[in-house]
């Protein structure tokens, strides 16, 4: 998966569309190998952008789950922490 796409399902306050956008934007530069794409491409990228966002929010306003939503500031120490056994500290920073 892209490391730049992130989970956007249950957490609280919900994905907002600019999440699941750039959601969308990255797997469609991921697909096409293009960051920016050219002139003669453009119409094509952002029409497939704007159908995989449609499709993403669809799906994530549809899946239902009995777990507790999520914060983003909780998912965030997370993986600040798993981040920390796994590289350990950063030199000259706080850690």
């Amino acid at each position: 998966m892209c490391r730049n796409i992130r989970p956007l399902f249950n957490f609280t306050p919900p994905a907002s569309d600019e999440e699941v956008r750039s959601a969308a934007l990255q797997f469609v530069r991921k697909l096409s190998g293009f960051n920016a794409p050219s002139q003669a491409n453009q119409a094509a990228f952002e029409t497939a952008v704007a159908e995989v966002a449609a499709a993403a929010r669809r799906l994530v306003d549809s899946l239902v789950t009995p777990a507790p939503a999520r914060t983003r500031e909780a998912v965030a120490a997370q993986a600040r922490a798993r981040s920390l056994r796994r590289f350990g500290p950063r030199e000259g920073g706080a850690g």
